[in-house]
């Protein structure tokens, strides 16, 4: 089965770079740590949390927000256990992108809000509804139906996983990744955030620094998604999320060599 085949999109890929300035693992995990209330943040904004940055960060520091639903600050705060457990991960070289940290990481940033947490769709007491995916004026986007036990999601997850680790550029693989978790929904809920936390792992594994998608540009984030899910080309994804790098000129730079 080809790469694209397997994960259920294509991209140009002569336009990934291949080389990416790389760092320590505890210089990865320290920039993340620091910049944990921003990171917070900028993943709720793109759920359409109202939280303001400085309420993150109050919240972040144990002082509750008066005035605000407990749904939201809920999800505030398993976005920061998720990114949390995640460091803990990768400072201790215990990160791997398989099911088992996929379904631990959703059990924490999904908590309480999808309709099951922690399993692929199937796997729990729902075993028959099926959702979808709003695009606006462009209508829904249907992934595979929930069915008993998930054969075919894990088929199509174990499948991707494979293709994917067949990639030499962790960039690449990490993009590639957040946009299969997207695809596919293997959750009811949270698949977009909890496949960037996994980008992000194996991102900052390979001593690349984490990408956060900035606030600012929430809007052009989901523009960009349901043009993904109509075309199944993830091209301009790709782009846009190395747009969003911290090292995206260093890395422009190093592959125009």
């Amino acid at each position: 089965m080809s790469l694209f085949d397997a994960l259920g999109f294509c991209w140009e890929r002569a336009a990934i770079p291949q080389r990416t300035p790389t760092y320590s693992k505890e210089r990865v995990c320290f920039r993340l740590h620091r910049m944990l209330p921003e990171f917070v943040w900028d993943a709720s904004v793109l759920e359409g949390n109202p939280f303001t940055y400085p309420e993150v960060k109050t919240l972040l520091g144990g002082v509750t927000i008066g005035g605000r639903k407990l749904s939201d600050q809920d999800q505030v705060l398993n976005l920061a256990d998720g990114a949390r457990r995640l460091l803990d991960w990768v400072k201790c070289d215990d990160f791997v992108p398989d099911k088992p940290h996929f379904c631990a990481l959703h059990a924490l940033i999904a908590r309480n809000e999808a309709l099951e947490w922690g399993h692929f769709r199937g796997e729990g007491q729902e075993t028959g509804y099926t959702h979808d995916v709003g695009l606006g004026e462009a209508g829904r986007y249907s992934p595979l139906p929930t069915v008993p036990g998930a054969p075919e999601l894990n088929r199509v997850f174990a499948a991707g996983i494979t293709a994917l680790n067949e990639l030499p550029s962790a960039l690449e693989r990490g993009f590639a990744f957040l946009l299969f978790g997207a695809l596919q929904q293997f959750f009811f809920d949270g698949n977009k955030r909890t496949s960037r936390f996994m980008m992000n792992g194996i991102l900052m594994s390979a001593g690349i620094d984490a990408i956060s998608v900035p606030a600012t540009r929430a809007q052009d984030f989901n523009e960009k998604m349901v043009r993904f899910y109509q075309t199944r080309d993830a091209t301009e994804m790709m782009a846009f999320l190395l747009d969003c790098h911290p090292d995206a000129t260093a890395i422009r730079a190093l592959n125009a060599l």
